[in-house]
């Protein structure tokens, strides 16, 4: 019965990840309206958590050893509850884009940890089950996160897209320090790649911005898109080539 709990709780963890990289696009006309803000100015709410999660989710195998996987996963759990509540106290919109910026490197966690977890609860042979089980979420997440954010934001307001969140994020926060173990082969975590972690963050960060916002900019017709073409494809190239010749690789 533990091992049931603790499934459909990380797999309910990594739906609610899923639903909020969706949610939130059918409800950009009235954040916009309530903020006073521009609709291209809105659409970073979008932007802001992509990059978050492009950002945050090579490095989770890092982090999991570093912190410890269950601290790491609870604590990811309640940073992106916590900022989920933040989203829907936002006055402005720069205050909004950088509470979704920070709810999705909480958010990054939750797709690829609840995998590994999921897989570790099943033996070698129901991989297959496992494999299934996860998948139904990857395709329920963004499928139903429009017309969930749609309906709330008609009859409610945009705010509660990000409280929708608040009983989930609390109900796997508690289930998962009740029920969720260390893994039983543990590994050691080197050192720190603060580099690595760097150059990641600015050369995977620039290249999701240009593809996000290279559309809206007329691409190489705006400077900032050039400059940022230009940071990524460095940024990147020396990621690459740092993880390949430093001992300890983020």
């Amino acid at each position: 019965m533990r091992k049931k709990i603790l499934i459909i709780t990380v797999i309910s963890a990594a739906l609610m990840e899923l639903v909020d990289i969706s949610i939130v696009n059918v409800s950009l006309s009235h954040m916009s309206g309530n903020l006073g803000a521009t609709v291209e100015d809105t659409s970073w709410v979008i932007t802001s958590y992509a990059i978050a999660n492009v950002i945050i989710i090579p490095m989770t195998s890092f982090l999991a050893l570093k912190l410890g996987r269950r601290n790491y996963y609870i604590g990811s759990v309640i940073a992106f509850t916590f900022f989920s509540f933040m989203c829907g106290q936002a006055t402005n919109i720069w205050m909004l884009v950088a509470f979704r910026f920070l709810q999705g490197m909480g958010g990054g966690a939750l797709l690829s940890v609840s995998q590994a977890i999921v897989f570790e609860l099943f033996p070698k042979e129901k991989q297959n089950v496992a494999s299934a089980l996860f998948g139904v979420g990857v395709f329920v997440g963004p499928t139903i996160g429009p017309t969930l954010g749609g309906f709330i934001t008609e009859h409610y307001s945009w705010p509660w897209i990000f409280y929708i969140n608040l009983p989930i994020g609390i109900a796997v926060a508690f289930l998962c320090f009740a029920l969720l173990p260390e893994p039983k082969i543990k590994q050691q975590a080197g050192k720190i790649d603060w580099l690595g972690i760097f150059l990641l963050a600015i050369g995977v960060s620039s290249l999701q911005t240009v593809l996000e916002r290279g559309e809206t900019e007329d691409w190489f017709e705006s400077r900032y898109i050039i400059w940022l073409t230009v940071t990524a494809v460095v940024g990147i190239f020396l990621f690459i080539w740092w993880e390949l010749k430093t001992k300890e690789p983020v």
